[in-house]
């Protein structure tokens, strides 16, 4: 009933490369994997990861919420008053 030959190969003794060394070995339908990024070099699990601020919209998502810290803001709007 089933047609055979139909599966790709399993390669259950994988390996995951990422910078040229190898990370892990994980079972998938490819010899070897090449990944940019995972959990050992991502941001978020590293804990370096930083908030990207473009045109000083945290801030003002802050300032807007009360969870700024006042004393180490600057008043930028006089400057553009000016």
């Amino acid at each position: 009933m089933a047609k055979s030959d139909i599966h790709p190969n399993w390669y259950p003794e994988a390996k995951v490369f990422c910078d040229g060394k190898e990370i892990m070995t994980v079972g998938s339908t490819k010899p070897e994997l090449h990944v940019d990024v995972w959990s050992g070099n991502h941001p978020f699990y590293t804990g370096t990861q930083k908030i990207i601020d473009t045109e000083g919209r945290v801030e003002r998502f802050l300032r807007k919420y009360g969870m700024a810290d006042t004393s180490a803001t600057t008043t930028d709007g006089a400057a553009d008053k000016a």
